[in-house]
């Protein structure tokens, strides 16, 4: 078995996504928290690098939507204070 780059930056991405669902249920996180969507964000986006090397359509989707709804939740509180505004 080869182990590249993008190999390393998938396994990176899935870890970053556990540690955030970890600390989410240990209560370290709220799931609006910047810190607990970036690290869904940013894991996704590995995931996907690794995976537009050895591609795999159902993990393909899985990641794009993970990171659509991160990034929905980045978004939210943008969208608020501009209503407020």
């Amino acid at each position: 078995m080869n182990y590249s780059w993008y190999d390393l930056a998938g396994n990176i991405g899935v870890l970053m996504m556990v540690i955030a669902y970890l600390l989410l249920q240990l209560e370290k996180l709220s799931s609006s928290a910047v810190s607990y969507l970036l690290l869904n964000a940013v894991g996704a986006l590995l995931v996907i690098l690794s995976l537009i090397f050895h591609f795999n359509l159902s993990a393909f989707l899985m990641e794009v939507f993970w990171l659509l709804i991160s990034l929905y939740g980045l978004a939210k509180p943008l969208f608020s204070r501009a209503k407020t505004a």
